[in-house]
């Protein structure tokens, strides 16, 4: 019997799978949750403690979406020549790192330039991750969904650690730039998470390669040499103005909330729920994404994520603002899990790397234009509202795209 077999009959227990799974699930906690999500909440105290305007201030989450797209660019290469676990611990280092360093600047192109390579380093985690979390579904087809939620619902635990320590951090720092020390404190919960990170790099790494004649094995004869782009189309548009969208709201809406006279305790508790709102999203949508094979999965939680982007943007009625949060939280990782399983569905394992870097890129050239449109709008009459409008209707407009795909 050859190798391979024993390794993917190992994987047919539920439970070692939900495991790895969750294991995994820190990368997706490191790359999105923390290395930059959690900027939203250092948004406000460094805007003001360094004269920031609401472009500027954007430009941070756009530059880091540019390195986002660069190392997007940049796996695929390192893919073909490293273990997607070496790239996934590679990357979770530097991010970890780039996390670290921002705390010892007070100017901005410094910072510009840490938000960069911190953008950089987590696309290496998320892309390898979601590779590794791809192929242990291919290995429990029944809880393919469920375990490609759980590590995309990783992002939820980041949020979450997130909105408890940088509040807490800022209350107790001392001044002059008390923020530099939450950028510190993230980078010791990054620490955690690559060490968590471990384990289901080591194991999934035995993946790699398809399993000799079993379940998604593919005669080289068969696969085709390339992706059929043109017959993804409809999805790729879909998902980059998600990424457009999606962006702005995780940006600013700190700052909105803030202007609205909410204080730190709301917010913490705002963005406490929306994280962990993300976590129970791998259970409610696992089944939709087990069912979609065209863009049915993307185009309805686009939409559904539009109307939470727009909410507060209408009122700043506490009970509204708070449902916002939630069904945000609820939607909006599930959307990029809806890609990968849009990948998992419709091409040969040997091109579901080509397939979620080719979604990667869409998503991260989207994330470039959301944060600095939004903030220009911003500066201007209307304010963050007005911003947020615009982001739900990028939403909207990409769900309308996203209806168009079928199956290939």
């Amino acid at each position: 019997m050859s190798a391979p077999l024993p390794l993917a009959f190992s994987f047919a227990s539920p439970w070692r799978s939900l495991w790895l799974a969750v294991a995994l699930s820190m990368g997706a906690a490191l790359s999105l949750g923390i290395t930059r999500f959690a900027y939203a909440l250092l948004l406000p105290p460094m805007r003001e403690d360094l004269g920031w305007s609401y472009t500027l201030a954007g430009a941070m989450n756009t530059v880091n979406a540019l390195g986002y797209l660069l190392g997007a660019l940049a796996t695929p290469w390192l893919l073909r020549r490293l273990a997607p676990g070496a790239v996934l611990m590679v990357g979770a280092v530097m991010a970890t790192v780039f996390m670290g360093l921002s705390g010892f600047f007070t100017q901005a192109a410094p910072l510009l330039v840490q938000r960069l390579l911190a953008g950089g380093a987590s696309a290496l985690v998320f892309i390898a991750g979601g590779l590794l979390a791809a192929r242990l579904g291919a290995q429990v087809p029944g809880r393919s969904g469920l375990l490609l939620g759980l590590y995309y619902g990783g992002t939820g635990w980041g949020i979450s650690l997130s909105a408890l320590l940088v509040p807490a951090v800022l209350a107790v720092a001392p001044a002059p730039h008390s923020w530099t020390w939450a950028w510190w404190a993230l980078a010791l919960a990054c620490v955690g998470a690559t060490a968590a990170l471990l384990w289901p790099a080591r194991v999934l790494s035995g993946l790699a390669a398809p399993v000799a004649g079993g379940a998604g094995a593919t005669s080289a004869a068969t696969v085709p040499e390339r992706v059929r782009w043109r017959a993804l189309a409809p999805a790729l548009l879909g998902y980059g103005l998600f990424g457009v969208g999606y962006i702005g709201y995780m940006t600013f809406v700190v700052a909105l909330l803030r202007d609205q006279g909410r204080g730190a305790g709301e917010v913490t508790l705002f963005y406490a729920l929306l994280g962990l709102a993300v976590v129970a999203s791998s259970r409610v949508w696992a089944g939709l994404l087990d069912r979609s094979h065209g863009g049915e999965a993307l185009a309805r939680l686009n939409a559904l994520l539009g109307v939470a982007t727009i909410l507060p943007a209408l009122t700043g009625a506490w009970p509204v603002v708070l449902a916002s949060g939630l069904l945000f939280g609820g939607v909006f990782l599930s959307v990029v899990a809806s890609t990968t399983a849009l990948v998992r569905h419709n091409l040969p394992q040997a091109l579901w790397a080509s397939g979620i870097s080719a979604f990667t890129i869409v998503f991260a050239a989207g994330q470039i234009v959301g944060p600095t449109v939004v903030g220009w709008i911003a500066d201007g009459p209307g304010g963050l509202a007005r911003g947020l409008v615009f982001s739900a209707c990028a939403l909207w407009v990409g769900a309308l795209v996203a209806s168009r795909q079928r199956p290939l």
